[in-house]
Order: structure tokens, then C-alpha cells, then sequence
């Protein structure tokens, strides 16, 4: 695996673990990290034996969200160019040729500012230590959020709540982000880990196949109209069903045991 300066990768059997390594800024984003956590989740994309990945924090918070000096002077200098267009942008919020279609989970603990909050968003799940602090507050600094909040945390929380948040820029708590829907999880900071890990493993469990149809087709949904999602839903199942995997889950159904996916 890539070694890198503000990020730090591993591997637990099929699970890639992304952490954000910068906790003597309060693993503050700067442009440097921004642009390794794009390659990482490239790199967890590219490895065939990975099935799930998780990104947590090394330090007493998840992240004071940006740096903003430097990254500003990165936008103004490249825009849209920001991240390389082979690779994924952690927040799906265009500039690349790549999505990631794998799952992730994001798991948050302390402080989690701005695009803390936008890369729980564009997760597929978020957990949070009990005693974390959010904000969205880009518009106390003069700017708008421009991770993907002005569009995922209205879709997740609905309008009213998302812009209490969005437009006052105060902080609320863990209750709150649940009550909101934009976190899962309620856990234990000692627990946080061990339960994102949990859950990845579970995931990795399942049918490889299966769950990049799920992903797909969600996605589709949301992208581009529920109409067009549902076409493709025979197809898919279609597809499943022909696949290594799906006879061997229907084999596992009929021999009452567990099943073994190959992701064929």
C-alpha cells in the first residue's frame, strides 16, 4: 500500500481503512491531504480483494474542516482541476472522471466542521461518537459549503433543517445529526473503530455483485429519476441471478448455511 504524509492506509482482510492523519492541526484539510484522500479512495477502488472501506480520524477530532488559506489559493489557481481526473473525488462532487462504487462508511468523532460534515454526506453510512460537535458554517468565513452540503444534507435532513444549519453556521450536536438522519450510529468514542470495522466487515460479507447493483441503482435514483432506476432493476437481478454468486446463494438457501460470495 501508497504511504503518505496526512493519510494513513491499511488493511483489515477486505476491509481498507483510511485515516486522517494530521491531529497536531486538528487534522485540519489542506490541500496536500484533500488530494491524498482522493488517491487512497482511488487506490481502495483499484484493489479487487478490498470490498468495503472506512475513513476515521488519528486524534482528538475528525477534522476543524478546511485550511482555508491554502486551499482557497489551490481553487482560484485550478478550479475545476482541482483533483487529477483519473481519480475519485472523496465528495462526488465532480472535476473527475471516476466515481467510487464501492461502500463506505465514515466514522466521526470530536469536531467535525464543514467538510467533515460533506464527507459523511457522501458516504453511504456515518457513525459518530457520542459527544461529537458539528458545524456547517462556510458562511461565517464568507463562502458557501462546496463539498456537496447545499446539495446532500438538503436531500438527507430536508430543506428546514438543512438550512438552520447551513445558514447560521452554528454548531449542534450528536442528538441533533441524528435526529436529522445525517449520521446512523450513536457509539462510545472507545467503541468507534471496532463498530465502523463491524460493520465494513459485514458488508464484506455479503455478495459483491449484490451490493455494487444496490449502490448503482440507488445512485441512478437519485442522479437521475426513480422511473429510469426502476427499469433497470430486472435487469440487474437478471444479472445477478446468472452470476457464481447468486446460484451459490440460492445453493446456501437451500442447504441452510452460510453463504460464500466470490464476486463472480
Amino acid at each position: 500500500m501508497k504511504s503518505y504524509t496526512y493519510i494513513q492506509t491499511e488493511k483489515k482482510g477486505k476491509v481498507f481503512c483510511i485515516a486522517l492523519n494530521r491531529p497536531d492541526v486538528r487534522n485540519a484539510m489542506n490541500t496536500q491531504m484533500i488530494l491524498e484522500l482522493s488517491e487512497a479512495l482511488t487506490e481502495y477502488e483499484d484493489d479487487p480483494e478490498a470490498r468495503a472501506a472506512i475513513i476515521y480520524a488519528n486524534g482528538l477530532h475528525f477534522t476543524f474542516g478546511l485550511e482555508l488559506e491554502d486551499v482557497a489559493k489551490s481553487i482560484l489557481e485550478q478550479g475545476r482541476n482541482f483533483f487529477r481526473r483519473d481519480f475519485i473525488n472523496p465528495w462526488d462532487t465532480g472535476g473527475t472522471d471516476r466515481i467510487r462504487k464501492k461502500p463506505l462508511i465514515c466514522a466521526v468523532h470530536g469536531f467535525c466542521l464543514t467538510l467533515g460534515i460533506e464527507l459523511m454526506l457522501a458516504s453511504d453510512i456515518a457513525i459518530a461518537a457520542e459527544k461529537t460537535v458539528f458545524a456547517q458554517m462556510e458562511v461565517q468565513r464568507g463562502i458557501l459549503p462546496f463539498g456537496g452540503a447545499t446539495i446532500r444534507f438538503v436531500r438527507t435532513a430536508g430543506w428546514g433543517n438543512a438550512m438552520k444549519h447551513i445558514l447560521t453556521g452554528d454548531s449542534f450536536d450528536v442528538a441533533e445529526a441524528y435526529r436529522i438522519g445525517i449520521i446512523q450510529e450513536i457509539v462510545p468514542k472507545k467503541e468507534l473503530l471496532s463498530r465502523a470495522i463491524e460493520l465494513a466487515e459485514k458488508i464484506t460479507a455479503q455478495a459483491p455483485l449484490a451490493i455494487d447493483a444496490v449502490l448503482a441503482n440507488a445512485r441512478k435514483a437519485i442522479e437521475v429519476g426513480h422511473l429510469e432506476a426502476m427499469d433497470d432493476l430486472v435487469p440487474l437481478v437478471t444479472d445477478c441471478l446468472r452470476s457464481e454468486d447468486g446460484k451459490e446463494g440460492i445453493r446456501s438457501l437451500l442447504e441452510k448455511r452460510t453463504a460464500v460470495f466470490k464476486g463472480k
